[in-house]
């Protein structure tokens, strides 16, 4: 008995000094939207306090471009293909699949979350009810009020600190009236150098930048109850901007995003980190770091290894050769009775960039004839905007605008191949050309072999329908303008 006394109050003592987490994600956030990526549209200084008194990450990429899915992949440590209905936009989280938060409370960690989106959109009760709890823990208003009315002071604790910005809508101009420069904003090449376009983006940017303000608020906090040093802070978007071929894509547009994490007493300093880096390394990284057993189940890969280090680059091209990812349902966006997705996956190295359309009879953003499963539907796959409306309404005004509308909405072959080092805009498809076919092949080879040990359905059967049968809780979206 009393070597288990020693043992507990030993365990007690060493898990007093694991560090705390404070996970920061944006709602819609994406790569690279961020002045420390040199984005000259915009500032971000708590992302870029977080980077330079961290590591930077380069090549951070989503399990799937849609919240809920995305969300579930760093809840689970799993890919999102292995969650069943959580594979999809407003769907669920089956009870067999356990929250790493949760997983943390059991080890000792206060758990808790603000009032904003962290799960989701969807139905989480049943999960909720089996588990004891919503996958994040309990709300508060904000992290001030989570040490108020828990012991979070006295324990290490996990906190995650969710926004809805920069979702849409947007106020009209809110970007150029608060004063930034819609000249400056970054406009990938898919999109028209529109005027419409610019601010479209630069009221993205304000939301960004407020985003980055309450991110701000929460590390003073920190600071000034001496919490800083031993905390992990990591900052991050759940996908892509909502623009046309960002969210909802499986381009660098729609899957990559801002990455950065800060832990003063465990991490050197102003590193940039090259490696690939997936939405289900998280979970299986932070319960290594915070000495908590890391489920045999998770098919993340911890990336510890990569906190550890003193340099910057790529430092692991051996074990992190490549990101996988890909897509199932959004929204109900085709045309009736057809209530499934448009499926998709993808494979991305430092040269290329690999797309394996598995329907591609179907429209990639949705049906834009009115011919669909929700009143109003309007490629639907893609949020209504300003810039949406504007690229389809110009689509025959020249080469330029013609080229935006193919490249955002048209229907795409079955496969797509991108030489990112010619081609680091990923708008010339080279699947047909000849020359490419070795790597074409090569790279679907590799897809495949990484999907199987992944527990994709799509590995066995790439018209696996299974995703497209569970239910969707949401509403139509991407509706017409007036």
């Amino acid at each position: 008995m009393r070597y288990l006394i020693f043992f507990f109050s030993f365990a007690l003592l060493v898990a007093d000094e694991r560090p705390n987490v404070l996970f920061c994600m944006a709602d819609d956030w994406g790569w690279p939207h961020a002045s420390a990526y040199g984005d000259q549209g915009i500032q971000t200084p708590n992302f870029d306090r977080t980077a330079k008194e961290g590591i930077l990450f380069h090549h951070t990429y989503v399990s799937s471009p849609s919240c809920t899915p995305s969300r579930n992949a760093v809840i689970t440590g799993k890919y999102h293909w292995q969650l069943g209905p959580g594979a999809n936009l407003w769907s669920t989280l089956p009870i067999e699949h356990e929250s790493f938060i949760h997983l943390l409370e059991d080890a000792g960690y206060v758990i808790g979350q603000n009032r904003a989106k962290t799960w989701g959109p969807g139905k989480i009760n049943t999960w909720a009810k089996h588990h004891g709890n919503h996958p994040a823990g309990s709300t508060y208003k904000d992290l001030d009020e989570f040490f108020t009315k828990t012991k979070a002071l006295e324990n290490p604790f996990f906190f995650w600190l969710a926004t809805s910005d920069p979702h849409r809508g947007y106020k009209k101009d809110s970007g150029v009236n608060s004063g930034i420069d819609a000249s400056k904003v970054h406009l990938f090449d898919h999109y028209p150098d529109a005027l419409t376009v610019r601010k479209d983006v630069a009221d993205y940017y304000y939301e960004v930048q407020r985003w980055d303000e309450l991110v701000g608020s929460a590390i003073k906090l920190l600071e000034d109850k001496d919490l800083l040093d031993n905390t992990i802070i990591i900052m991050t978007g759940d996908h892509g901007m909502p623009f046309p071929r960002g969210k909802g894509n499986l381009y660098d547009s729609g899957v990559r995003v801002p990455f950065a994490i800060r832990w003063n007493k465990g991490i050197k300093a102003g590193l940039e980190n090259r490696d690939f880096i997936s939405f289900a390394d998280i979970a299986p990284t932070l319960l290594e770091v915070c000495d908590v057993p890391v489920p045999s189940n998770m098919t993340g890969k911890s990336f510890v290894s990569l906190l550890k280090s003193e340099a910057s680059g790529k430092l692991e091209l051996n074990s992190r050769p490549y990101a996988i990812f890909g897509r199932e349902r959004h929204t109900p966006a085709q045309e009736k009775p057809n209530m499934g997705g448009y499926p998709s996956r993808a494979i991305r190295t430092h040269e290329f960039l690999y797309i394996r359309n598995y329907r591609p009879e179907l429209w990639p953003m949705g049906a834009g004839n009115g011919n669909t499963n929700k009143p109003g539907q309007w490629f639907s796959d893609c949020d209504g905007s300003p810039t949406k409306d504007y690229i389809i309404d110009n689509k025959d005004k020249d080469e330029q605008h013609r080229r935006a509308y193919e490249l955002c909405f048209a229907k795409r072959p079955a496969q797509e191949l991108y030489h990112l080092i010619k081609d680091s805009a990923q708008i010339h498809n080279l699947a047909k050309d000849p020359e490419y076919r070795a790597i074409m092949d090569k790279l679907d080879k590799q897809m495949q072999q990484g999907l199987l040990e992944r527990k994709d359905p799509r590995a066995q059967d790439p018209l696996y329908s299974g995703f497209d049968t569970h239910p969707y809780f949401g509403g139509g979206g991407g509706k017409r303008k007036k």
